[in-house]
């Protein structure tokens, strides 16, 4: 069985992510997603909030967890008994670092392999920065996330 990880903060989680985990979920036995606490990040959303909203929006994919988790993603690879990491690419811009990852992953845990998963088109422009600065003025999400990931996003804000 080939389990994968797909680490990342998702906060809050977008259609591009969203994209990346189905894509996953059809090339793995089991995909995990890591929800990431990371205390030098100002989330709008905290972890267990990330978690359940996730769960939410995945729950129709049957072979896909969702689990927080705290430190180095090549840790939570192995305490998951993982044997890739999932990280989507949406420009070059994000290959340059992503792949600066992945070898330090590498060396830190050679036998965890990284897989890019390229977004797809129609989502490339989307990040979660972008969707909370388009919140922020109160603007349409309904291109950005599924319902209920955009209800709780203005929930948050207003």
């Amino acid at each position: 069985m080939v389990i994968a990880v797909y680490p990342g903060s998702f906060d809050p989680a977008t259609y591009g992510h969203l994209d990346i985990i189905q894509r996953a979920s059809v090339s793995f036995d089991q995909v995990i997603v890591g929800v990431l606490h990371n205390s030098a990040k100002s989330p709008l959303f905290s972890v267990e909030e990330r978690v359940n909203i996730l769960e939410k929006a995945t729950k129709d994919i049957p072979n896909v967890k969702i689990k927080p988790f705290d430190g180095l993603s090549v840790n939570f690879a192995r305490e998951n008994r993982a044997q890739v990491i999932v990280r989507g690419l949406r420009a070059v811009t994000d290959f340059e670092y992503e792949l600066q990852m992945a070898q330090t992953n590498r060396v830190l845990a050679p036998d965890v392999d990284t897989v890019f998963l390229t977004t797809s088109l129609e989502y490339a422009y989307l990040s979660s920065t972008i969707m909370k600065e388009v919140a922020r003025y109160r603007g349409d999400l309904s291109k950005f996330a599924p319902p209920e990931i955009v209800e709780a996003v203005r929930a948050k804000l207003y």
